[in-house]
């Protein structure tokens, strides 16, 4: 199955419809100039209120071990998104505490090698780059150095997905999971509803051409 993960969730009202779209993940962004970030009071409220089978993730960038630590201990979430650039110590110390995705700003001069460092998470989330941001920028990432990434490695794909390119992009990357932001907003922060459904209604249209092409085909 593919993985949908709905990032910079804000408030109950957005993860109850993330949920009832069929998402799997919410991402609760705890960066502190994100304009999706999110308070420790609401993220612990809405890790208590979903629903079996819903896990959370914590969003950080360049926070240490000591405040991730703290944080879960608190909010309950099921692994860390270490967005920023953290050392592979870091990671590795994270890691030894809650399931790490470590995120990578992918511009054409990235290398896959890059991945041999971080032995110990749990998967990388490929992002697009725009200078001075950390994610959240709308941007497309290189779905073709995604797709190699996955040929052998769990990659989440994130970085300009929307209800409209994110089947193509399943089709062609065959990524571990998909995430997304503001693909499915009304402004920063805020989800819309409809098109939460849209978006989850497309990867699992994705889902069942990859295992279904010649019927799939058929019927387009």
């Amino acid at each position: 199955m593919i993985h949908v993960k709905i990032c910079g969730v804000t408030n109950w009202p957005d993860a109850r419809a993330a949920c009832a779209a069929g998402a799997n993940l919410l991402g609760l962004n705890f960066y502190e100039k994100s304009l999706r970030r999110v308070s420790t009071a609401d993220a612990a409220q809405i890790r208590g209120k979903l629903p079996p089978g819903v896990e959370t993730v914590g969003v950080f960038v360049n926070s240490s071990p000591e405040e991730i630590a703290s944080l879960r201990s608190f909010v309950r979430f099921d692994a860390a998104q270490l967005h920023g650039d953290e050392t592979p110590g870091i990671v590795a110390q994270v890691a030894r505490t809650v399931p790490v995705i470590k995120a990578f700003r992918v511009d054409t001069g990235f290398a896959l090698s890059a991945f041999n460092a971080y032995p110990d998470v749990l998967a990388f989330l490929l992002d697009a780059v725009r200078a001075g941001q950390y994610g959240g920028t709308g941007l497309t990432t290189d779905w073709g150095l995604a797709r190699r990434a996955a040929a052998s490695h769990r990659i989440i794909l994130a970085g300009g997905l929307t209800p409209e390119n994110v089947n193509a992009a399943i089709l062609l990357v065959r990524p571990y999971a998909v995430d997304v932001a503001s693909g499915v907003e009304s402004r920063p922060g805020k989800k819309d509803p409809a098109k939460l459904h849209e978006f989850v209604q497309e990867v699992r249209r994705a889902e069942s051409q990859l295992e279904s092409p010649t019927e799939e085909s058929e019927r387009a």
